[in-house]
């Protein structure tokens, strides 16, 4: 979002420029909530100012008096969503059980609304939701004595891989709406595999698809997620050790 757009966003993301007139049965707050309805039930790209007047039985001309355009709606969605479960990390909670709740957050938060993840791969604009909770997560990361910038990285490490997982979830349930999932592609795999993936040219692979047995998605994708977030925490655990010479 460019300069000109992010002028026009911010006063509406902190409702400071909200313009409404005695009967108006418009406002932003309501324009968003039906955005967010929609996308959730037919995703992002069908949420238009059309589609919208539509389900708010207005028109079209009138959004655009509460809301200018496609990027500020975009916006005031994201923040919308941020702040459904945005709750404070109690101060006697570790750092280590802070960070898994608020990525456990995140994490439900993006399957609630796989299309927060279109919406997230570039920096938004900071509304008070997502300005609340970035605080939020500095202060469970502030516990740990790490620096300032050791923090961003940490937050942004914390953030791509919480994304990252989350979108190989989404993918894979797309896969299977459409009819294909993973045991589908095993299991047209193995016919083949077993003639062509012989122990002695990919002796890994072989192992690991002998052991790996039938995959349920659900398991494994909630398996996949504690693990990398555990192994990451480790790793930090690890240098805060150090540091403090144990």
């Amino acid at each position: 979002m460019h300069g000109a757009e992010l002028s026009r966003v911010l006063p509406l993301l902190w409702r400071t420029a909200e313009r409404s007139s005695p009967g108006d049965r418009l406002s932003v707050g309501r324009i968003v909530q039906q955005a967010v309805e929609l996308a959730d039930v037919s995703g992002l790209e069908r949420v238009t100012m059309r589609a919208l007047a539509q389900e708010l039985s207005v028109g079209t001309m009138s959004l655009y008096t509460h809301v200018p355009g496609k990027p500020e709606l975009h916006a005031l969605m994201l923040d919308h969503v941020t702040g459904e479960d945005l709750r404070p990390v109690p101060e006697t909670v570790g750092w280590r059980e802070a960070v898994i709740e608020i990525a456990h957050n995140d994490r439900d938060r993006y399957l609630r609304h796989p299309w927060l993840l279109q919406l997230t791969a570039t920096r938004p604009p900071s509304g008070p939701n997502v300005t609340a909770k970035y605080d939020r997560d500095l202060s469970a990361l502030d516990r740990t004595g790490l620096s300032a910038a050791e923090i961003t990285a940490t937050m942004i490490t914390l953030g791509v891989f919480v994304q990252g997982t989350v979108q190989s979830e989404v993918d894979a349930a797309a896969a299977r709406a459409a009819g294909f999932d993973d045991s589908d592609w095993w299991q047209a795999h193995r016919p083949y595999w077993s003639r062509v993936v012989d122990p002695d040219h990919f002796p890994a692979i072989h192992r690991q698809f002998e052991s790996a047995g039938r995959p349920d998605p659900d398991t494994d994708h909630r398996f996949n997620f504690d693990f990398g977030l555990e192994r990451l925490l480790d790793g930090i655990e690890v240098l805060l050790d150090r540091r403090s010479g144990q």
